[in-house]
């Protein structure tokens, strides 16, 4: 298994520290869409895909004028998750399968360039996209990402625990290395996706939290604007709040058995892809 952190779209927000707690509050935030390329030995799998071509084409579509506004999306070919699966020397045809935390629309965007690909994600995400769950959960999601007609892969049942968390186990067609974890509260079928490399478990916690300073043992913190923003598109305070405490938990007990990273912020990706040339 080879792993590569890929970054599947740029955002650059006004706030500076404020959002991302580097430097001033005149400069752009940096925030990322941080993906995930696995390598096994006959196929391609792929965690996330950012906000994909279509953002760059149809952006008003794609991601709606409320999102552009507010997080200055870079909208460049170049910088998509399928091109950058290109650039490493791939087809984004070898990509056969893709999991994905949620189906929000920094997370799901680039799955039109995989029509191709099964897209495994928790039952209770599917149904909030379907509506189940009221017009207010069903807005947050982009109809256009979908209209393509993604091969669904759903899950409900709960098998053995992970490190104290209920995990999906199996994904179909997919190695035992993978599970979903559910983390609701960013989402009402929010999850993390856990991968055994052999040498340790690597944690994508998608928008589980949004600055690392959040999972300090000892003083959680977060900046201001990262804060305020998370707490306007969750679905289920209580259930994130109870999660994030329970990721502290997991690393005060088994830090050095697993890494957990999240889904936007820049700093934790430039770690991971330095960790890995």
């Amino acid at each position: 298994m080879r792993i590569h952190h890929i970054d599947g779209g740029t955002m650059r927000p006004f706030g500076g520290r404020l959002l991302d707690g580097v430097g001033g509050i005149t400069r752009r935030a940096e925030m990322v869409c941080h993906c995930v390329l696995i390598e096994l030995d006959d196929r391609l799998v792929l965690i996330e895909t950012g906000i994909g071509e279509g953002a760059v084409r149809r952006p008003d579509e794609w991601l709606g004028r409320r999102f552009i506004r507010m997080t200055r999306p870079v909208l460049d070919l170049e910088r998509t998750v399928a091109r950058r699966i290109e650039a490493l020397g791939y087809r984004r045809e070898d990509v056969t399968d893709i999991v994905l935390t949620h189906l929000d629309l920094d997370h799901a965007g680039g799955l039109a360039e995989f029509p191709q690909a099964r897209v495994h994600v928790y039952g209770e995400e599917l149904r909030a996209l379907d509506g189940k769950f009221g017009p207010r959960e069903k807005f947050r999601y982009r109809a256009a990402q979908f209209a393509h007609g993604p091969r669904w892969e759903s899950y409900d049942e709960l098998g053995e625990p992970w490190f104290g968390f209920g995990a999906v186990r199996q994904l179909r067609g997919l190695p035992a290395e993978l599970l979903i974890i559910p983390l609701a509260g960013h989402t009402r079928g929010h999850a993390g996706i856990a991968i055994d490399t052999g040498a340790g478990w690597k944690f994508a916690v998608g928008d589980a939290y949004f600055h690392p300073g959040q999972l300090d043992l000892e003083h959680p913190h977060q900046p201001p604007g990262a804060a305020l923003f998370e707490r306007l598109v969750q679905t289920v305070g209580p259930a994130r709040i109870d999660n994030q405490e329970r990721l502290r938990e997991l690393l005060r007990g088994h830090g050095d058995e697993v890494e957990v990273f999240s889904a936007h912020n820049a700093v934790e990706l430039r770690a991971l892809q330095s960790a890995t040339v």
